[in-house]
């Protein structure tokens, strides 16, 4: 009698790790574009979090805006989100995807940032070199000026 009643605990188990928590929901948005929308939202909370102003000062709302360029509504992509947090494998995936994605852009601006860096110093170095340059030739013209003056006399 033990037997039969672990073994039934065990199918128990085991059928009930099968369940899906969270019934796919109708209009469930498939996941690269759940993960773009996602994405979009990560990069606005950085820019939010950098200068909250920039973002408080737009006349519309940007999460709305987000959803709006994917043409998806609200409540679809809450319940979306749901659905796919429910399934922890499936959603860390997600956020790794995204993180990768953000490291990889910020690799880019970084490079390019240090590009308009190497470019911003080499215009100001140019810019003191003639400025020196300039002050040379003028002491030059000064000194022949005073020495045509002595001459004169």
């Amino acid at each position: 009698m033990k037997k039969l009643v672990l073994i039934l605990l065990v199918l128990f188990l085991a059928v009930s790790c099968k369940k899906e928590l969270v019934k796919e929901p109708k209009g469930l948005l498939d996941r690269e574009k759940m993960v773009n929308i996602m994405y979009d939202l990560s990069v606005l909370e950085a820019v939010r979090y950098q200068n909250p102003l920039s973002v408080d000062s737009m006349d519309t709302n940007p999460t709305k805006f987000i959803l709006r360029k994917y043409k998806v509504d609200s409540v679809q992509f809450s319940q979306s989100n749901k659905y796919y947090a429910a399934n922890y494998e499936t959603y860390k995936d997600m956020f790794d995807e995204i993180n990768a994605r953000l490291e990889k852009q910020k690799k880019v601006l970084d490079s390019l940032v240090k590009i308009e860096d190497k470019k911003a110093a080499k215009k100001s170095k140019t810019k003191i070199d003639d400025k020196e340059g300039g002050k040379k030739t003028q002491d030059l013209i000064n000194a022949d000026a005073s020495k045509e003056k002595m001459e004169l006399r």
